[in-house]
């Protein structure tokens, strides 16, 4: 059964963005779910007028109250899906990223129980489990080039796992997660700026 090896996101000092006009974060969470490792994602619901029905990460962004970066990731979390703060045992924290909607998005990684959870049927269509090991299947995944308003030429990486495709800002997070914390390498050419 996959295993991630949280060490070295606990170990990471992350690269911070500070020159975009909004901030947001997201929890990566992690369940144990039959002996193998899981992340949550949301399938974003169809109406909404930013990224409708992509996978993502729970988390948005930050809001006046939010005392913390990891407060609104933690509140973001708590609206999307009905996890409760103290339910999250955070790990870490991966690299800011830069999104086309001008947002510096800071991610953290954290385990959470296996249950059910209520999503916000406002926001979210779908709570969804993949399997690390459907992650790390090298037949599941692809990628192309893509010119990028922020960082030029990229590569945009897809993870096609049980039908659903994880990209976009989400499948940046993920890329660097998995190269942490498992043996996963993206195709040589695919490694330009770590995207």
């Amino acid at each position: 059964m996959a295993r991630m090896n949280l060490d070295p996101v606990a170990a990471y000092e992350p690269a911070e963005i500070d020159d975009q006009p909004y901030d947001a974060a997201v929890l990566a969470p992690i369940v144990d779910r039959d002996g193998e490792d899981h992340l949550l994602f949301t399938r974003r619901a169809d109406h909404l007028g930013e990224h409708p029905g992509q996978m993502s990460f729970p988390g948005g962004g930050a809001e006046p109250e939010d005392e913390t970066i990891l407060e609104t990731a933690l509140r973001e979390a708590n609206e999307e899906i009905g996890l409760r703060p103290d339910e999250a045992e955070i790990v870490g924290q991966l690299d800011d990223i830069r999104t086309v909607t001008e947002y510096a998005v800071t991610p953290f990684v954290g385990h959470v129980p296996d249950r059910e959870y209520e999503r916000d049927d406002s926001e979210v269509a779908e709570i969804v489990a993949l399997p690390l090991s459907g992650l790390l299947d090298p037949t599941n995944f692809e990628y192309e080039r893509r010119d990028h308003p922020y960082y030029g030429d990229i590569v945009v990486h897809y993870f096609h796992v049980d039908g659903y495709t994880v990209w976009g800002a989400t499948g940046r997070i993920l890329v660097q997660l998995l190269e942490l914390t498992t043996d996963f390498e993206p195709p040589e050419s695919a490694d330009d700026e770590g995207l």
